[in-house]
């Protein structure tokens, strides 16, 4: 009896779980992507790949902006023998370098005449510093996003309609931005434990929804639009700098509940590719639609002191 009544309440945990945290979504836009261009960062694994298969796949011209030129030449290979195209490239992009970031950009505007979508997609969990000294997680899961997005804004402008679409988190919600730490710092959080991973990790996805809620505000009026994701739970190599003994710990989770890649692309499609999202300019995303946020997502005054900030640490002001 005790044995069956586990198996029912297990069962019915996973049910609910798969429902709730763990459901999954399809993306039905239909916009064309013939002629247009697209930026995706990260594209050479996991999110991105699939992200960046499915736009090569509708026609449209797909850079994968990575760091690492091996993976990505193999992503490349795996993409168009999937598609058939050759309108897939890689450019080298290291968002832990401001130096980097500047020069794939300096080549982009040089060898391309349009973009159309840039997808912030690439993230990580990890210690350290960066290149220019900043926490790891702090400097390439917002700096240099924050950087190259704001590098290619009058390229996104003159398409006429470009969107900027940034993969953030659910993990937001229990982030935290002490602006007087990061400027003495130069960090959100840092450390050689889990739990000061996953903090500075939920601290630096807050900065990507803040950076998309102040973005659409200086937007208002021109054509391009900007969006922030939640991808879902998903299996990728996002965890691929923890220890050992949480891989194993998280693996069979893993398997057993998280999307794969191509389900957790869905709703970054969706804001890549479906018709009349420019109203919800700014607004965050899940499961292929609109969430309101909790207050720390939209507050205006951090917002616009993140912005400020950023452009001083990345020596725009």
């Amino acid at each position: 009896m005790y044995l069956q009544l586990l198996v029912a309440a297990l069962l019915g945990a996973y049910v609910f779980l798969k429902r709730t945290l763990f459901r999954g979504s399809r993306c039905r836009g239909t916009a064309a992507m013939a002629g247009k261009t697209v930026i995706i960062t990260g594209g050479n694994t996991g999110i991105g790949k699939a992200t960046a298969q499915h736009l090569v796949r509708k026609g449209a011209r797909v850079i994968l902006a990575c760091r690492n030129q091996v993976k990505a030449e193999v992503a490349i290979k795996d993409i168009q023998q999937a598609t058939g195209s050759t309108d897939v490239l890689f450019m080298q992009l290291d968002l832990a370098s401001l130096k980097s970031v500047r020069c794939f950009t300096e080549r982009f505007l040089e060898t391309e005449s349009r973009l159309d979508l840039l997808i912030n997609n690439a993230g990580l969990v990890a210690d350290g510093r960066t290149e220019d000294g900043f926490g790891i997680e702090f400097g390439v899961n917002h700096l240099g996003h924050f950087l190259l997005t704001y590098l290619l804004l009058d390229i996104l402008t003159q398409a006429g309609g470009g969107r900027v679409v940034t993969v953030s988190s659910m993990a937001y919600r229990w982030g935290h931005i002490d602006l007087e730490a990061l400027a003495v710092n130069r960090h959100l959080g840092t450390g050689r434990y889990s739990w000061q991973f996953f903090q500075a990790y939920c601290n630096s996805k807050l900065c990507n929804m803040l950076f998309t809620h102040e973005l659409a505000k200086r937007l208002k009026g021109s054509p391009v639009s900007c969006y922030s994701v939640h991808p879902g739970v998903v299996r990728t190599e996002l965890s691929r700098n923890v220890s050992l003994w949480q891989k194993v710990f998280i693996e069979p989770i893993a398997r057993l509940l998280f999307l794969d890649p191509e389900a957790g692309a869905q709703t970054t499609l969706h804001c890549c590719l479906q018709e009349g999202l420019e109203p919800l300019s700014g607004r965050y995303f899940f499961c292929c639609a609109a969430e309101d946020v909790t207050p720390r997502g939209r507050d205006d005054g951090v917002a616009r002191k993140l912005w400020d900030v950023s452009e001083r640490l990345c020596g725009l002001s």
